[in-house]
């Protein structure tokens, strides 16, 4: 299959995507893995209209990868956290580029509301995230603010093979 466009490249407009483009959609979220031939078999069409529906799909930007889904406690990471972070204005992607930078960071979003930016991070434990906090957040110039909130518990909510 393709590789799926670079970063900063240009894609093509969206295409619409048909119910057979939504069911292949479905079908790799729920396993990224899933052979050529199973997708094709599933949603009724030749290994090689598959084929070509999936390159498209990651070509469009509409699939940017493959993954794992990693639980990570078990991966040594047993502490994660949502930070909001209040930036100076305009400095979104000064400050997403440090954020990319940062162990353990696994999610950015820039949102509208009280803050500005929620980063999901996980760490190995409390004395990590407190580091990653204090240490290297905070030192960002462009970061006017931060608040922590400790995940207890969470769960990666999967589609419906």
């Amino acid at each position: 299959m393709a590789d799926g466009p670079q970063d900063g490249a240009v894609l093509p407009p969206p295409r619409p995507l048909d119910a057979i483009d939504q069911d292949i959609l479905r079908i790799l979220q729920a396993d990224g893995r899933a052979s050529i031939r199973s997708v094709a078999e599933r949603v009724h069409v030749s290994r090689a209209n598959a084929y070509a529906r999936i390159n498209r799909l990651v070509e469009d930007g509409v699939i940017r990868g493959f993954s794992a889904r990693v639980d990570h406690e078990r991966a040594g990471h047993g502490t994660s956290a949502y930070i909001t972070l209040k930036i100076v204005q305009n400095t979104w992607r000064t400050v997403r580029e440090r954020l990319r930078q940062l162990p353990g960071a696994s999610h950015i979003s820039l949102v509208g509301g009280d803050f500005d930016v929620l980063l999901l991070v996980h760490t190995p434990d409390n004395r990590a995230l407190r580091e990653l906090v204090l240490t290297r957040l905070q030192a960002i110039p462009e970061v006017l603010s931060t608040r922590t909130l400790l995940v207890f518990e969470e769960e990666d909510l999967e589609p419906e093979a």
